[in-house]
């Protein structure tokens, strides 16, 4: 058929050749705006890595510029002749010169402090202080060398140095988007550039060290200098905000990035985001790209900070605002954008005046269609011309045709599965309901006959030996008499035992019953509660050579039960011992828990849980260990559910477990109301939680 259409057809389909302009500009378009993006983006982290070297070269000239300043101060005539006189002669007088001198030498230069010492590093203006920090510039010194770089000085030694200087250090942690969770409220530390120049006498012996320090935190003065150096004026955008900062750690201790809630003030206290953390602290490497800075996106740079251990303590950053750059490139790409689409407006309008006589009896095949779509069952005119129009309206007429049989029939086979459809799904869902819920009983009512069977079979099985042992143990301390004194404190241990087993049975039937009894509380001395428990398991911890420590700490008295809190004790015990190997260790501490109450922490180092079985341990009949019944943590659970107590645990495998018992303090705990006590042990299975309660 493709050689009988007629050369006018031919023609006026050639005029679609413009069809692939259509797809062409806009693939030049995106192209464009991804290289412009690119390329735009490119260029920015090129201004932040330069940004970042000539913020590093600044920095690194502000210590030789110290160093430099104190240099030639030491070398004064002034400072040597008072050095001198103080040597020689001791006063007041000269302690007071030499003072001053050194006072008028720190405003001068801008340090925060100078101090004068001997060899022994104690200060020559007050000899019996000793206490400045030891270090690689010191003995460096010492050697004849001088010296500066950045030192970490604790709260202690700032403190010592100068109260104003801890006061100035201490920065409280303000909780920052996108940083690493850490603990800590306080940064207390102070990043001090550390200058060191050894005075010489005139044998060329050391026979002084001039001490300077610039403490970094709060050191606004400071960051705005490297602020105006590296971002001078026209080195940005209109409305870019440029930037500096000095880390401590990931402490934002030194900075011009305003705070987040007050704009007027310093971000001091905040902190790094993780991601440039993990890169600059940790791996020792540069970070060259756009980070998220306290509230906003910054075109970064970090480089890390060495001190004078040689060990990375800090970062230092330069950085500006993306969003105006950002802003600049999209403009930029819209009026792009609007000359390739102007452009592509006006191709279309030329491929549609040419293929305007193809697109009129088109349409008119379009518009029928439509009619149809709509319901209306319509056929088309053929076209006068008498080209191959015509025949396609004839065949599309007879298609239309065919059609409208097909989707009779297919419309009255689609409404019965319709039905079907509909019927089978509601049955389906009703049988899987009844399923889930039958499958919950089943369950429930598995772990309940488990859990009665086992009980009603040790309560058996057990309380009638306790009861013999109990009766033959009176019957023969009855029959020694005085004679059996000597055993008369073992005799009483064994009763309590006895006793203690009962109670083990009685608490397995009140973990399968737990709303049918409920043990009296009282007020406890838990630390005693732990000592005795000691000497319960003393031949399992000599077994194994297992080193138990206590730290009992702890001062208030907590509600509970004697028995059962020493029950939940042997089971913490005895399980640490057996996943312990011969020789650990075992400690137990106890302190006093805010205002609420007490905690107290097991912790072992041995063979840990794993984290799949964190979530198990506390269901009954689950145990990893040969030969165990996988009650003991049950009851445990059971145990201080009764005393409105919690259990909590942590595990590393390979480094041991640690279990926290949070425990009511007496006189609080009994305000609670026991409605609220019931429903809530009633509501709370061991099964359901997933490690603590």
């Amino acid at each position: 058929m493709a050689e009988q259409l007629p050369h006018s057809i031919r023609k006026r389909l050639l005029r679609l050749a413009l069809l692939p302009l259509l797809l062409v500009l806009p693939v030049v378009s995106l192209m464009a705006w991804l290289w412009s993006s690119e390329l735009g983006y490119r260029q920015l982290l090129m201004k932040a890595n330069t940004d970042l070297a000539v913020a590093l070269s600044s920095f690194q000239a502000t210590h030789e510029r110290f160093l430099l300043q104190l240099a030639l101060a030491a070398e004064a005539q002034p400072l040597r002749q008072q050095l001198t006189l103080l040597q020689q002669h001791r006063s007041a007088l000269a302690v007071s010169e030499l003072a001053l001198q050194l006072e008028r030498l720190r405003q001068q230069q801008g340090f925060d402090y100078v101090r004068l010492l001997d060899r022994r590093r104690c200060d020559l203006l007050a000899p019996d202080d000793c206490r400045y920090p030891a270090g690689p510039l010191i003995d460096a010194a010492l050697r004849g060398e001088r010296g500066s770089g950045i030192e970490l000085f604790s709260q202690l030694q700032l403190q010592q140095l100068s109260p104003d200087l801890a006061e100035q250090a201490r920065l409280p942690l303000i909780a920052t988007e996108h940083a690493k969770p850490s603990r800590r409220t306080v940064e207390d530390r102070g990043m001090l550039l550390h200058v060191v120049y050894p005075l010489l006498d005139s044998r060329g012996r050391v026979s002084a060290l001039l001490t300077a320090g610039l403490l970094m935190n709060r050191n606004i003065n400071f960051v705005d200098r490297l602020k105006e150096t590296v971002y001078g004026e026209g080195s940005l955008l209109a409305g870019s905000l440029g930037t500096v900062t000095l880390f401590l750690d990931d402490v934002r201790i030194s900075t011009n990035v305003p705070h987040r809630q007050q704009p007027q003030r310093r971000a001091l206290g905040t902190r790094v985001s993780a991601e440039v953390r993990a890169q600059v602290l940790e791996r020792g490497e540069r970070w060259l790209d756009r980070a998220f800075v306290v509230s906003d996106w910054y075109i970064s740079g970090y480089a890390p900070i060495s001190d004078v251990h040689g060990r990375r303590v800090g970062m230092l950053y330069s950085g500006f605002s993306e969003a105006p750059f950002k802003a600049e490139l999209y403009r930029w790409l819209w009026q792009l954008l609007a000359l390739f689409t102007l452009l592509l407006a006006g191709c279309v309008l030329l491929a549609l005046r040419g293929a305007r006589a193809i697109f009129r009896p088109i349409e008119a095949m379009a518009a029928v269609i439509t009619d149809i779509r709509a319901g209306r069952r319509l056929r088309m005119v053929p076209p006068a011309d008498g080209d191959e129009l015509t025949m396609l309206a004839r065949q599309f007429n007879q298609m239309l045709d065919q059609l409208e049989r097909q989707h009779d029939q297919i419309q009255a086979a689609a409404e019965q599965l319709e039905l079907k459809v509909a019927e089978r799904t509601e049955q389906l869902r009703r049988h899987i309901a009844l399923l889930q819920r039958t499958r919950e009983q089943l369950v429930a009512k598995g772990k309940l006959a488990a859990i009665g069977q086992l009980t009603a079979g040790i309560a058996h099985e057990i309380n009638n030996p306790t009861a013999v042992i109990l009766g033959y143990l009176d019957l023969m301390m009855s029959e020694l008499g005085e004679a059996g004194q000597p055993v008369a404190a073992e005799a009483q241990l064994i009763v309590e035992q006895v006793e203690r087993i009962r109670a083990i049975i009685n608490n397995l039937l009140q973990f399968s019953r737990p709303g049918d009894y409920r043990a009296p509380l009282s007020a406890l001395d838990a630390n005693r509660v732990v000592e005795d428990t000691r000497a319960l398991v003393k031949h399992d911890l000599a077994r194994k050579r297992i080193a138990l420590r206590l730290d009992l700490r702890a001062s208030r008295p907590v509600l509970g039960h004697r028995q059962s809190l020493q029950q939940v004790l042997i089971n913490l015990i005895v399980n640490a011992v057996n996943a312990m190997e011969p020789g650990g260790s075992l400690a137990i501490r106890s302190r006093n828990w805010r205002d609420r109450g007490l905690l107290l922490t097991v912790r072992d180092n041995g063979c840990g849980i794993a984290a799949a079985q964190l979530e198990r341990i506390f269901d009954p009949f689950y145990s990893q260990s040969q030969g165990g019944t996988g009650l003991g943590l049950s009851v445990s659970y059971s145990l201080l559910q009764q005393m409105d107590a919690e259990i909590d645990v942590r595990s590393r495998p390979g480094h041991g477990s640690c279990f926290y018992l949070w425990l009511q303090q007496a006189g609080e705990a009994d305000k609670v109301d026991e409605t609220q006590k019931t429903e809530r042990a009633k509501m709370t299975q061991p099964a359901e939680n997933s490690g603590s309660l």
